[in-house]
């Protein structure tokens, strides 16, 4: 099948290369023009496992190309999809002006040409309900008949898309028509050959779908988060309180780690437009509204640790930093918790040496010369009065202790992540401090 991929982001680039896989001859459109160069060489502009291999292979076979004309995209394609980012605006709403910029494109793109073969127009950014209806009201104003437009949300994780895109829990279309249905059906049979669904609905429920997963999601983790909090106040373990709940299956196991909150492009940013347009429908989802005030909270419990240990005094106090990017196995520093407690310590006087394996060049947008940036994670806290672990990278669960402990000033710890356990640390001689476990004596 011929499709486009407008935006070659996250979402845009692993779907356009997972579409390649699967045989399809995909146009990738995007108006970055060093993107575009880096693309045309081969070059994955970001990181995620798996991508690079699936990536070269499909340029090789010349089933992905790149271009920035819009229009030889448009029209060499029975399926466009828009890939298009949706930032938050100032009301916490989601800024649609890409989305419907380019919407505005491809109505005059087909103004000349609508006596030629159907297009479908297909969503996979994350937008407010109503926002297909919007896009075809668009391109209906300028008397275009051959054409659909559909919602057609995405459920990748970063540091996993490749996987969950080919091979997804579910696939989710939202349209109107039989023929839409039908050819959807095909392209999208090929990933589902274990029997996961194909789920077929109207547009909006398609679209509340993406946000509905999201947030529930984001409120599973911020639930364990004020629960932890809770657990040690109490003198409770929040790990054993975890295994406790996750063993009933109505609730699982999965989105119940404790930490520092939630980040990155999705959570945050839907969460709010999700509050943002029920409050513009009257059916305000007060619980959201809670979830992302408890999430901003939980960002600074462990800065309140750190303080209350030095009885809040940090001034030129020196600390390692292990992690900056939202979550491992991504390069996204977007909404993440390490931002917000960096920010925080630099502001009482702190200094900060940072590694992460794969965001510190993103990070540096974030903080520029504010912070140093070590090469590995042993450099980064030498000489330094304590580690703070904002990232549960892999090679950070199983580190060399003995060069930990050499390297530090005092044995000191400060667990976002709780990637240790509390008794091991202890019988070491460090000071550890984690979310929703009792510092042990």
């Amino acid at each position: 099948m011929k499709l486009s991929v407008i935006g070659t982001g996250y979402v845009g680039l692993v779907s356009a290369t997972c579409f390649a896989e699967m045989g399809n001859h995909v146009i990738c459109v995007d108006n970055d023009q060093k993107k575009l160069e880096k693309m045309r060489k081969s070059i994955v502009p970001i990181y995620e496992p798996g991508l690079d291999t699936l990536f070269h292979r499909n340029i090789e076979k010349k089933r992905l190309v790149f271009t920035d004309d819009l229009k030889y995209a448009v029209e060499n394609s029975e399926v466009v999809f828009l890939c298009l980012p949706t930032p938050q605006g100032e009301d916490g709403s989601a800024d649609l002006k890409y989305v419907f910029g380019v919407a505005g494109d491809i109505a005059k793109i087909l103004k000349g040409n609508d006596d030629k073969d159907f297009k479908i127009i297909a969503n996979k950014s994350t937008v407010p309900v109503g926002t297909c209806a919007s896009v075809t009201k668009i391109i209906s104003d300028e008397g275009i008949k051959n054409y659909e437009v559909i919602s057609n949300p995405e459920f990748l994780r970063e540091g996993f898309a490749v996987d969950d895109f080919l091979k997804p829990d579910r696939i989710v279309i939202g349209a109107e028509s039989k023929e839409v249905f039908e050819k959807m059906r095909i392209l999208y049979e090929p990933f589902v050959r274990q029997g996961n669904p194909i789920i077929e609905m109207d547009p909006y429920s398609s679209e509340i779908t993406k946000y509905a997963a999201n947030s529930y999601l984001a409120m599973r983790i911020t639930f364990m988060n004020e629960l932890a909090n809770f657990t040690e106040k109490v003198g409770g373990n929040i790990d054993l309180v975890r295994k406790g709940i996750s063993a009933d299956t109505r609730i699982g196991k999965r989105f119940l780690f404790p930490g520092i909150g939630y980040g990155g492009s999705c959570f945050p940013k839907d969460v709010r437009a999700l509050i943002k347009t029920s409050i513009d429908n009257n059916s305000t989802m007060t619980i959201l509204q809670t979830v992302d005030e408890i999430n901003n909270r939980q960002k600074l419990v462990l800065v309140n640790k750190v303080l209350e240990h030095f009885n809040n005094n940090i001034k030129e106090k020196k600390f390692g930093v292990w992690g900056l990017s939202f979550k491992p196995n991504t390069d996204d520093m977007r909404e993440a918790p390490s931002i917000y407690i960096i920010n925080e310590l630099l502001k009482h006087g702190a200094k900060i040496s940072a590694y992460d394996p794969e965001a510190m060049e993103n990070s540096k947008f974030y903080f520029n010369d504010k912070i140093e940036y070590a090469e590995n994670q042993y450099d980064a806290i030498k000489d330094k009065d304590a580690l703070l672990i904002l990232t549960e990278w892999n090679e950070f669960r199983n580190p060399d202790l003995k060069l930990v402990s050499e390297n530090l000033k005092t044995k000191l710890i400060f667990d976002g992540r709780n990637v240790f356990t509390p008794v091991r640390m202890k019988e070491l001689g460090f000071t550890y401090y984690s979310i929703g476990r009792v510092l042990v004596k």
